[in-house]
């Protein structure tokens, strides 16, 4: 289903959250992107990315839910793309570029798992009702991942010295 709707397109991040398989996925890599863009110009370009891109996923996951009769549809990716990016958030910016990309892919692994497993606070947040439940899952998620990712680092840079 595509939709002229703007709500439905920011929602489905336009024809991405329509892509198969696996369309949380599909906005999971659009996150690291744009993320990963964001992050190099600025963190706090991607703090405050991050809180816009919240308030306005939860209205658009609110509009997209209450006129398809979905609850979470798949389709709907805004929630990806900002979940995805709080694991970025923790990963060391002046690391060189291959081992900056290794954490990047750690963290997009990491937050995938949690996302599609939905462990313990992950699958109560899934139950809040309309577009906030559907934006608090996959922050949850990436609230996980990016725990996963400084665990690993920690533990990295043990191994290292």
């Amino acid at each position: 289903m595509t939709s002229n709707n703007i709500w439905h397109q920011i929602a489905t991040l336009g024809p991405i959250g329509h892509m198969r398989p696996a369309p949380g996925t599909w906005g999971s890599l659009a996150g690291v992107i744009s993320g990963v863009a964001f992050i190099k110009l600025s963190p706090y370009l991607l703090e405050f990315a991050i809180l816009i891109v919240i308030f306005i996923g939860i209205k658009a996951a609110d509009i997209y839910c209450r006129d398809t009769g979905k609850k979470d549809a798949p389709e709907v990716i805004i929630d990806e793309v900002a979940g995805q990016w709080l694991p970025l958030l923790v990963i060391p910016n002046d690391l060189g570029w291959p081992a900056y990309c290794a954490w990047v892919a750690l963290a997009f692994a990491l937050f995938r798992f949690f996302d599609i497993t939905k462990l313990g606070p992950i699958a109560m947040a899934e139950k809040i009702a309309g577009g906030t439940g559907v934006m608090a899952d996959d922050l949850v998620a990436g609230v996980f991942a990016g725990i996963g990712v400084l665990t690993f680092y920690h533990l990295w840079q043990g191994i290292a010295v």
